[in-house]
C-alpha cells in the first residue's frame, strides 16, 4: 500500500465501528512516518515510542469522533500534535527542562517580547500580568504598556529608578516565561515546524 495515500473509506468506517483489524491497518499505514516526525520533535527514542502509543490509543478511544468526509491522516496528526504539546507542558514544570525548552526554541522564545506588546493578544497578556507581584505588575504596566520612563514610574510609585529597572527586568522575564510556557499558539507553532517537515 502506498504510504502517501489515505487508507480506504471502508477501513475508516470499520475502524469507527470498532473493528480491530481496521485499526491495525490504520496503525501500519501511518505509524512509521508519524513516528519519525514525533522523534524529530522530542529527540528521544523512548519518548517517541511512548508518544506514538499514546497517539494510537487515543485514535482507538476517540474513533467515534472520526469524520469519514475528512482525511484521517490530518485527524491522527492533530492528535499527535496535542500529545506532543501535552508532553512539553509536563516537562515545562521541571526547571531543567524549562531551560532546555528555552534553549531549544531560543528564536521562538525571544519573539515573545513582541508578543507581550501585541494588543490583539490582550487575554494572554492579562493572564501573564496576573502572575506578577503587585508592585512588579505596576512597573511593567507603567513602563511597557504606558511607555513611561524609569524616572516617571519611580516618581509615581515613590521608589528609585534603579528599583524600577531591576523589577522591570524580572517582570519581563516572568512575562516571557509565562507566555512561552502557557500559550498553546506558541507550542503548537513549534511542534508544527517539525511535524510539517
Amino acid at each position: 500500500m502506498n504510504k502517501s495515500t489515505e487508507v480506504g473509506l471502508d477501513t475508516i468506517s470499520l475502524l469507527k465501528s470498532g473493528n480491530r483489524v481496521a485499526f491495525d491497518e490504520v496503525y501500519r499505514h501511518y505509524s512509521s512516518n508519524l513516528y519519525l516526525r514525533i522523534l524529530k520533535m522530542v529527540k528521544v527514542q523512548e519518548v517517541a515510542d511512548e508518544l506514538l502509543q499514546d497517539v494510537f490509543l487515543k485514535v482507538w478511544l476517540k474513533r467515534d469522533l472520526i469524520d469519514e468526509n475528512q482525511p484521517i491522516k490530518a485527524w491522527i496528526y492533530k492528535i499527535a500534535q496535542n500529545c506532543i504539546y501535552d508532553h512539553y507542558r509536563l516537562l515545562a514544570k521541571d526547571a531543567k527542562m524549562r531551560q532546555y525548552l528555552i534553549d531549544h526554541y531560543s528564536e521562538l522564545y525571544n519573539e515573545t517580547e513582541e508578543y507581550l506588546l501585541d494588543k490583539e493578544r490582550r487575554a494572554v497578556l492579562n493572564l501573564a500580568l496576573d502572575q506578577l507581584p503587585e508592585k512588579r505588575k505596576q512597573i511593567f504596566m507603567l513602563c511597557r504598556i504606558e511607555g513611561k520612563s524609569y524616572e516617571e514610574a519611580a516618581s509615581i510609585l515613590n521608589i528609585s529608578p534603579s528599583t524600577v529597572s531591576n523589577q522591570l527586568v524580572k517582570a519581563t522575564k516572568s512575562m516571557r516565561d509565562y507566555v512561552f510556557f502557557h500559550s498553546k499558539e506558541f507550542m503548537i507553532f513549534a511542534i508544527a515546524l517539525h511535524l510539517n517537515k
